[in-house]
């Protein structure tokens, strides 16, 4: 039969096959493809796979090298995303042109799961290196504090007021995706993101590693910054209480706030509220 010799091939059964011996029984033909015996019985149930005899004293079911070739070729092709009733299918051809275009449809599949893979694996690895960062730093003592941070450039989105499990794990094709096509290539985003507030509006934002100037773009000055700790139920409420005690205490007069996401789980983030303070350093004065 065609189809054999096509299992044959995808398989790429290796040189110990030809010591094997002929018949082999449900569990020893699991342990050959590494599945379980009981996914070779549900095969059987389907007619994916029939074992080929049966002992007719025992009434045990074995398997012939010709079975566990065909086993074989259902595990690359479910490896590859094929439903089972599509192998069946498959299986089912004896026309070669039928066969070479049902695995190269198979190939697409395993491309663009392998695509997916990288990505995925891409995501996690910098999510890791993001939670190892942040393990590493002390965190500040409860209430307000002052800390000195660099100047910023972030984006705003157009769109976005408030995070979402969505939006903060896709932010960064958000951001591009708003982006004139021309522009993409320039610009490049951190993983960090936030909320801007002015004059009683929200927006969420991304920070830039590489940015043009274009609708969006605001700066965040360089000095001291009085910081504060929050949540989602109380973010708004701390924001505004900085905002006084900016004034209050340190004759400041914020236009603006930001409150930068803080990730705190796989699925959780909290708040750093800031207020700009001064250009110079007031952390010392702090200490």
């Amino acid at each position: 039969m065609v189809i054999i010799s096509i299992n044959l091939c995808v398989t790429q059964m290796s040189r110990e096959y030809t010591a094997m011996k002929e018949f082999f029984s449900v569990s020893e033909a699991a342990k050959l493809v590494h599945m379980t015996a009981e996914t070779l019985r549900h095969y059987d149930r389907i007619g994916l796979v029939k074992p080929c005899r049966t002992d007719e004293w025992t009434g045990y079911r074995y398997y012939s090298r010709q079975e566990v070739v065909r086993l074989n070729t259902i595990q690359l092709l479910r490896c590859m995303g094929l439903s089972l009733a599509e192998i069946k299918e498959i299986l089912s051809y004896d026309d070669l042109e039928k066969i070479v275009g049902a695995l190269k449809q198979a190939e697409r599949r395993a491309d663009e799961k392998i695509a997916e893979l990288q990505y995925a694996k891409t995501r996690i690895r910098r999510a890791r290196m993001e939670y190892e960062s942040k393990a590493n730093v002390q965190v500040p003592a409860a209430g307000h504090y002052v800390r000195y941070l660099p100047r910023r450039v972030i984006l705003l989105s157009e769109t976005l007021e408030t995070p979402t499990l969505d939006t903060l794990w896709q932010y960064h094709r958000h951001f591009y995706g708003q982006l004139p096509a021309e522009l993409r290539e320039d610009f490049s985003f951190e993983d960090l993101a936030g909320v801007y507030q002015e004059e009683g509006r929200r927006r969420l934002f991304a920070v830039c590693a590489k940015y043009r100037q274009t609708n969006g773009i605001k700066f965040l000055p360089q000095g001291s910054w009085l910081c504060a700790d929050c949540k989602e139920s109380d973010r708004v409420q701390v924001t505004e209480e900085l905002c006084g005690r900016a004034k209050a205490e340190y004759g400041a007069a914020p236009a603006f706030a930001v409150q930068m996401i803080v990730v705190s789980g796989i699925l959780q983030w909290t708040y750093q509220a800031q207020v700009f303070l001064s250009e110079q350093d007031l952390t010392h004065a702090e200490g």
